[in-house]
């Protein structure tokens, strides 16, 4: 579970319904985690989150590593399963944004931001682990930032710089009198909320089902007082529909996360009409 001191309360002591224990409802500090080594105040700084990341990081390269290592016509399990995870990606996302001429390039990028994306999600629903880090805002914002900062370089490369201004604002002399309307919409959208949405999309799904399933965890525990059982039982089974439904939106962020990447980039590469 996360380091909310309410939260360890309510499974360390008998807090439960009807014995003068108010309900210990996750709060900010579900999100905010003693460090494992450093402090807030010096330079080096590691805590929960950051542990988490770079576990995905080893997970996935180590995972990938072993699957491709030594590659057989005959692929052994391991590799059976990186190629269905590669094809997914490549043909499932890259191909059908991008077209294979252009996404041929981006697939390992690709491959990379929805595997890492997909673990730094699934931690929320591994024992001791429980805490997924993409429900901290900063990750997603570090990952939006890596495919804004590609979309805005490879637009100057394909157009130059009248065709970059162009393309951030959907310039289109048929639009007559809207035209500067529409460009100044367009401006922002492409360059301030895009970025902003990108990162916001997938934190916001995380930290929302993060809330609930540790909600209806401590919900099950608070519960088991008196008539209160019948209840706890409820919320039990909540916890297990959330964490099945959590395995499926994980996926589905990761994929979303993907998607938009490839749409970003597609659209850099596109030819302004």
């Amino acid at each position: 579970m996360s380091a909310d001191p309410t939260t360890v309360l309510a499974f360390e002591t008998d807090c439960h319904i009807f014995s003068g224990c108010g309900f210990p409802a996750p709060s900010l500090w579900s999100f905010i985690f003693d460090p494992i080594a450093g402090d807030a105040d010096s330079t080096f700084y590691f805590n929960k989150p950051m542990l988490l990341a770079l576990l995905s990081t080893i997970v996935v390269v180590g995972f990938f590593w072993m699957a491709f290592a030594k590659p057989k016509v005959v692929p052994g399990k391991l590799q059976m399963v990186g190629e269905a995870g590669l094809d997914f990606v490549r043909n499932g996302i890259v191909y059908q944004t991008m077209g294979k001429k252009d996404g041929e390039k981006y697939v390992p990028l690709m491959v990379s931001l929805f595997f890492f994306v997909w673990i730094m999600n699934l931690w929320s629903i591994i024992p001791l682990a429980q805490f997924p880090v993409t429900s901290i805002i900063a990750y997603p914002a570090a990952l939006a930032a890596i495919v804004y900062i590609l979309w805005v370089s490879l637009t100057f490369k394909k157009h130059g710089f009248v065709g970059f201004f162009k393309n951030v604002t959907g310039y289109d002399k048929s639009l007559g009198a809207v035209l500067p309307l529409a460009m100044t919409i367009e401006f922002f959208s492409n360059l301030l909320v895009r970025p902003f949405t990108h990162a916001v999309r997938l934190f916001a799904n995380m930290f929302a089902g993060h809330t609930l399933l540790v909600l209806f965890t401590i919900a099950s525990w608070y519960l088991l007082n008196g008539i209160g059982i019948a209840y706890a039982g409820v919320s039990f089974v909540m916890v297990l529909v959330m964490t099945v439904f959590e395995l499926f939106i994980q996926a589905v962020q990761a994929y979303v996360f993907v998607l938009l990447a490839c749409t970003y980039v597609q659209g850099a590469l596109a030819e302004h009409h």
